[in-house]
């Protein structure tokens, strides 16, 4: 027998152990187990190796947990927040909010989200007037600046942050910057060698054991943060780079969405940072309780929760609670998203909400960042067309904005995107807003963003060449994996 023959088997068994550790022993979801199958059959080669850099289930990595102390404390003001909406004492700020009561309740008990309602929130839908707005932030820091970006670009607007944070660290205010060791690949030692010097710290989220070979590749910190001083913070769907400002021809305009937020629930995102933190320099979590105290009061008056989720927990969370918000609809759902990956039960829960005469209006940017995962995203738009779901291709750039208004009453803005990845495999955080008039901005900039899309019918559907419907149904096998 050749060498090449007894490689050939040697493949062929290492593929029967990935298929049979697959089936058997990881006990994923049906979805994920059938497209890992068909890489392994279809790819017997390269397959396996695939499968070291995508595919490994994070509950064999060592999990992050918090310091009993602190984790007590956080238990206890969950219980008696719990205990107040189980017995319906608590008193909403706008009593209309009161009919979310199931809803505050979940993500309450499923994510440890308290419920907040001294809030200021300020939207941003344009890169330039945010990133003026954090610049500002920064440059009146005095304590601390805590910031962590999925994407962190080595080009202008990469550049200027890391000046910036620089050179507040020089000034003595503590700096401490988190980056996807994926997303920002670019980032290099050289590249924040100034900030280190300058007393600043800066830590990878799941950096490559070795140089260029990275076995946590599929577990992505998409996560956008920033804390100030106690004092105000960031969430949304920006990162840092050129593109974010549309000055890169390939996407145009960016279109997005980010807030800035003052008030209480900004200390809840100082956990989510903080919990990130230490799992990337892999120390305990820190117990330095000053990083949670008020420095002044909030005059706020709006309703927030701040709801995680990520390949640690046993939880869904925030695809939970997605679908909550739209079974919670009565009028109408307005749901912008750059990937529409839905699993069936989101595909339900819109289908239903459809039949009971709730408008749903669905907007996806029509040039797409990644052809693999738009052709997936394409593929799901039939089932809910055929129910005259209104859906919109954003024409002016690329749509980032990852938002679901309902009822013009409460609303979701974040990181996770409306896809598969952002439910099990991605590190997502979401602000959870309950208030009309925050609603209705956000209902606002959508009915403007009507006006730079083309409206997709079921007729256009229809009419797609037969190699993109090909491509589309290709791409959707592999949708629970991208």
């Amino acid at each position: 027998m050749s060498i090449l023959s007894h490689l050939s088997w040697i493949f062929i068994a290492i593929n029967i152990f990935f298929a049979l550790f697959i089936v058997f022993l990881e006990r994923r979801n049906i979805g994920a187990t059938w497209a890992w199958l068909m890489i392994l059959v279809f790819l017997p080669v390269v397959g396996f190796i695939v499968y070291l850099f995508f595919g490994q289930n994070l509950s064999r990595v060592k999990k992050f947990r918090l310091r009993k102390e602190f984790r007590s404390i956080i238990e206890s003001v969950v219980e008696d927040q719990r205990q107040e909406f189980h017995s319906r004492s608590f008193s909403f700020n706008d009593p209309s909010i009161g009919r979310y009561h199931e809803l505050v309740h979940m993500n309450l008990i499923s994510n440890y989200a308290l419920y907040t309602q001294d809030n200021a929130v300020r939207i941003f839908a344009d890169g330039n007037e945010k990133f003026d707005a954090l610049f500002e932030d920064i440059a009146n820091a005095k304590q601390y600046i805590h910031i962590q970006y999925y994407i962190i670009q080595r080009d202008e607007l990469g550049r200027k942050l890391i000046d910036a944070l620089t050179a507040k660290a020089r000034e003595g205010v503590t700096v401490r910057l988190i980056y996807d060791a994926w997303g920002s690949s670019k980032v290099n030692k050289k590249f924040i060698h100034e900030l280190r010097e300058a007393g600043g710290q800066a830590a990878a989220f799941f950096p490559p054991s070795i140089p260029k070979v990275n076995f946590k590749l599929n577990y992505r910190n998409h996560r956008k943060l920033v804390i100030i001083d106690g004092d105000c913070g960031y969430i949304g769907g920006f990162n840092v780079g050129d593109e974010y400002l549309g000055k890169v021809k390939r996407f145009g305009y960016w279109r997005d969405t980010h807030l800035r937020v003052e008030g209480s629930s900004i200390l809840q995102m100082q956990t989510h940072f903080l919990r990130d933190w230490h799992l990337a320099l892999n120390t305990p979590m820190s117990e330095d309780y000053s990083l949670f105290a008020v420095t002044k009061p909030f005059t706020g008056k709006i309703g927030m929760q701040i709801v995680s989720s990520g390949p640690d927990s046993s939880l869904e969370t925030i695809k939970y609670s997605y679908i909550k918000m739209i079974y919670e609809a009565k009028k109408s759902i307005m749901i912008q998203t750059p990937y529409f990956i839905p699993d069936e039960s989101m595909i339900t829960a819109l289908k239903a909400a459809m039949l009971s005469g709730v408008q749903v209006h669905l907007m996806i940017p029509k040039k797409p960042d990644h052809q693999m995962v738009y052709w997936a995203s394409y593929s799901y738009l039939r089932e809910l067309l055929e129910l005259n779901v209104s859906c919109y291709l954003y024409e002016k750039g690329f749509l980032h904005a990852k938002t679901m208004v309902i009822d013009g009453t409460i609303a979701s803005v974040g990181t996770a995107n409306m896809d598969i990845r952002s439910y099990k495999l991605n590190f997502e955080v979401n602000a959870i807003v309950y208030d009309s008039e925050t609603a209705t901005k956000l209902e606002e900039l959508f009915l403007q963003d009507i006006l730079d899309s083309k409206v997709l019918t079921l007729a256009d559907y229809e009419n797609r060449p037969l190699y993109q419907r090909m491509l589309e149904s290709f791409a959707r096998l592999l949708s629970p994996i991208l």
